[in-house]
């Protein structure tokens, strides 16, 4: 398939902004995978949606404030630093801006001296490498106190409130980027899912900034996926492989959950275990483990609506984001959401 079957033209007011006041208060188009019918509900009927039994797999990766605003030691110029890996102890790949001012040995200064960091090495592909001091407590409690949300591109709006870009779930630290289709859920509506007798699991995945890397080649079997960290921990293994044994659902929560249990899913079973992934997941993917999933409403020719339209089909999903943009759903990390089953 071509790049361009996966476009569609999204009118720029749809794009949601900011979040609802309210996380379960969005809207839900539910779409039959197997007939392509499309029902209109809102997120908190999936107390109604789902059944006693399934499996609910939801992402606990915590998103980093992983955007630093600073100055150069010495001259005062104003720099931006973006963690993006960590590769020892308050050892951190990054992205900078300007480049220029990043020369090995270079010191900048953020959060009012709170933290400072030293330029190491410049990678090949422009990254550097950065260590960072700082007085008492982690490198990450100095993070909350002065980091930014690294927003997506497309959201160009101010958040009044950090803790919206995060799921009332998250706790593992380390994504670049939410699992947004969890955004969705509050305490309440978790709590009402356990007992209608869903089961609630997690799997880890952290998210990293090669989500937002746009398809470059026509034919998107050339593309190559990112790699990004998972962990599938034991309680989790056990519940998604007695589901599949007992014929019972197991329905994901985002496509970073989706592509975890792809990939950990072997010879009929999910076993606990921690590893990477680079999977891509397009039209034609024989699924193993997922009979559903939850998901937001994706950009044009992303991977991520090719991975919507392995699980939904082609036709069905084109369909449905058709329907999406005639309905004026909202779409991307603060849009409404989908939930595809059969």
């Amino acid at each position: 398939m071509q790049k361009s079957d996966f476009y569609f033209d999204l009118p720029q007011e749809l794009i949601a902004q900011t979040p609802l006041e309210q996380r379960d208060s969005s809207r839900l188009m539910c779409l039959d995978k197997n007939t392509g019918a499309v029902e209109h509900r809102h997120f908190h009927d999936l107390v109604e949606l789902l059944q006693p039994g399934d499996v609910l797999v939801l992402n606990d990766s915590r998103v980093l404030p992983s955007r630093l605003l600073g100055h150069k030691e010495g001259t005062g110029g104003a720099m931006e630093f973006l963690l993006l890996e960590q590769k020892g102890t308050d050892l951190w790949e990054i992205l900078v801006r300007p480049g220029k001012k990043a020369k090995p040995g270079a010191r900048f200064v953020f959060g009012d001296g709170l933290l400072t960091g030293e330029i190491v090495e410049v990678l090949e592909d422009g990254n550097r490498l950065a260590r960072f001091e700082y007085e008492g407590g982690t490198f990450f409690d100095v993070l909350e106190k002065i980091g930014q949300m690294p927003l997506p591109p497309y959201i160009t709006a101010k958040l009044e409130n950090k803790e919206r870009y995060q799921t009332v779930y998250s706790r593992e630290m380390g994504s670049a980027a939410a699992p947004t289709a969890g955004l969705h859920f509050t305490p309440e509506l978790l709590e009402e899912l356990k007992n209608k007798g869903v089961e609630i699991r997690y799997v880890t995945l952290h998210v990293g900034l090669g989500t937002f890397r746009p398809v470059k080649v026509d034919d998107i079997t050339q593309h190559h996926m990112h790699s990004e960290h998972y962990f599938v921990p034991e309680e989790t293994a056990r519940a998604v492989t007695a589901a599949k044994e007992e014929g019972r659902r197991v329905i994901a929560v985002g496509t970073t959950s989706c592509r975890t249990l792809e990939s950990a899913f072997k010879d009929g079973r999910l076993d606990p275990c921690s590893g990477y992934t680079d999977i891509f997941i397009y039209p034609g993917y024989q699924f193993k483990c997922l009979d559903g999933l939850i998901t937001n409403f994706h950009l044009p020719e992303s991977t991520l609506i090719m991975l919507v339209s392995a699980l939904a089909g082609y036709e069905h999903t084109m369909a449905a984001y058709e329907t999406a943009i005639k309905e004026r759903y909202r779409f991307f990390s603060f849009g409404d959401a989908m939930f595809i089953h059969d």
